[in-house]
């Protein structure tokens, strides 16, 4: 048997191929699942942008220093298992590569999850290497496996962000700039956000998306980059940065006199990435989600995190999948030439901001 993995070259993330390995007898511990449903996203070009930086490209390493896997989230299936507690057919939600199959050193087994601890991701950050089993999991179910792949991973992001923000006192100011709102993780913060009293959420996007980031309600109002300069200067103001422009993140920091706090989160502007040296106001500081989850877990608990998580979860899934008039249309693809398709589309900044595109390569 041989697995399929589509690589991209790190430094021309346009290129990609797709390669072929035998598959290897599994070692003791070992599990070997078929990827069954994965979904591609802006979130999963920032993990390309930032794969160096991040360490992204680390867990799912090639055999050539020069080509990557880019990780996507979403569901697998057991298909041969060297661990006595993991049987053949169940099934895990988590972090895959994009291939037809991936193996995993199965540990710290649970009811509800295990850890990968293959010896190249010791140093890895814990929250990646978590696999959820999905017979025990609150938040699964069979019939919202797309939305799941498409949006959790990117909506705890946007709930941490809310939190992170929250917890701070919003840096005391009462507006916010989110950039590249038409991606999931924004809109999902500003939805968050929207629940809060008195706070100005302004969503920053291209003249092509405006219309439907307006047609969202969660923003308080839509500009396009453009427009920019009808905001005051002197308004106090944190900038909530999805996109990564390098331009963008310049003309911010020197429009605005009271900007309070700079929050990096995402690279989906990857012509224009670059870095926040000697700019005016708060250094640019990486929002690494991770680290607010560790806190959350001390000062409340797991449980209570997990109860406050799914609660907001289901309230933005209704949202999202309202059947009058959906935020989210779930477009689904069959093969590799698929996948190699959307992901050049979703790599120049193509894709329809209301779909959302889910994979089965076979």
């Amino acid at each position: 048997m041989t697995t399929q993995t589509l690589q991209v070259q790190k430094r021309a993330l346009a290129n990609t191929r797709w390669h072929t390995t035998e598959e290897a007898p599994l070692a003791t511990g070992q599990i070997r699942l078929h990827v069954d449903l994965f979904s591609l996203t802006a979130n999963n070009i920032t993990y390309a942008a930032m794969g160096d930086a991040m360490d992204y490209w680390r867990f799912f390493p090639t055999e050539e220093a020069d080509w990557g896997v880019i990780p996507v989230w979403g569901f697998a299936t057991i298909t041969e298992s060297a661990h006595a507690d993991l049987p053949v057919g169940e099934k895990l939600y988590g972090y895959w590569p994009m291939a037809t199959s991936a193996v995993l050193q199965a540990d710290q087994i649970a009811s509800g999850s295990l850890v990968d601890a293959a010896p190249h991701r010791i140093g890895l950050h814990p929250v990646y290497n978590q696999y959820t089993r999905c017979g025990r999991d609150p938040f699964y179910t069979p019939d919202s496996e797309a939305v799941q792949a498409l949006l959790r991973p990117l909506f705890m992001t946007s709930w941490l962000i809310d939190d992170f923000l929250a917890d701070n006192e919003f840096f005391g100011a009462p507006t916010l700039l989110l950039s590249s709102a038409s991606s999931k993780t924004a809109y999902g913060t500003a939805f968050q956000l929207a629940q809060r009293q008195g706070l100005n959420v302004i969503g920053l996007t291209s003249e092509s998306n405006r219309a439907f980031c307006e047609s969202l309600g969660c923003y308080t109002r839509v500009l396009s980059y453009e427009q920019l300069g009808e905001l005051p200067i002197d308004a106090p103001c944190v900038y909530v940065d999805f996109a990564g422009s390098a331009g963008l993140r310049e003309q911010i920091h020197r429009r605005f006199t009271h900007l309070k706090y700079s929050c990096a989160i995402g690279a989906t502007h990857v012509t224009d990435l670059g870095g926040g040296k000697g700019l005016p106001g708060p250094t640019p500081t990486l929002f690494f989600a991770p680290a607010q989850v560790k806190k959350r877990r001390t000062d409340w608990g797991a449980a209570e995190l997990g109860q406050r998580l799914l609660a907001d979860w289901q309230r933005f899934t209704t949202r999202v999948s309202e059947p009058t008039q959906p935020w989210l249309r779930v477009v689904s693809h069959q093969g590799f030439e698929a996948l190699q398709a959307a992901y050049l589309l979703m790599l120049g900044g193509r894709s329809d901001p209301r779909e959302g595109h889910v994979f089965r390569l076979d």
